[in-house]
């Protein structure tokens, strides 16, 4: 087994109306990229359902230079109709997030939670991770 100690939060710039999943980004990530599967390890739909990806034991394709140690979690949204970047979850998806960062914190010796946007000049996932974990005592 891999080590793992950093969970990367993502999301999938797609607009609010879009719902969309894991199968579907595969698709993109395979097809458009090139790649063998989808670069998450789980994918949160608009509704909060939570849907697995690229399996744990093997490592993602979502953050280059940090994947080798880390989970990549993607959220459906963050982008409004226009394309611009927009903090649109739902509140089943951040119940979801809070759950799965809970769970994942218990079984690997997680010792950062970043978002995609630490790393890159994206806005991916919309959101200040850090700031958002502190609030909830993640």
């Amino acid at each position: 087994m891999r080590t793992i100690n950093e969970i990367i939060i993502h999301c999938s710039a797609t607009k609010p109306s879009q719902d969309i999943g894991a199968d579907e980004i595969k698709k993109w990530h395979v097809e458009g990229n090139g790649w063998k599967d989808i670069g998450y390890h789980f994918v949160i739909r608009r509704d909060g359902t939570l849907e697995e990806g690229r399996p744990l034991k093997k490592m993602g394709a979502h953050c280059k230079g940090h994947n080798r140690r880390s989970i990549g979690i993607c959220l459906v949204g963050g982008i409004d109709d226009d394309g611009a970047a927009e903090l649109n979850f739902t509140l089943e998806q951040f119940s979801t997030l809070t759950t799965l960062i809970i769970k994942l914190k218990s079984e690997y010796e997680i010792q950062e939670l970043s978002g995609h946007n630490e790393y890159s000049s994206k806005a991916c996932p919309c959101f200040d991770v850090k700031h958002w974990a502190k609030e909830r005592c993640l």
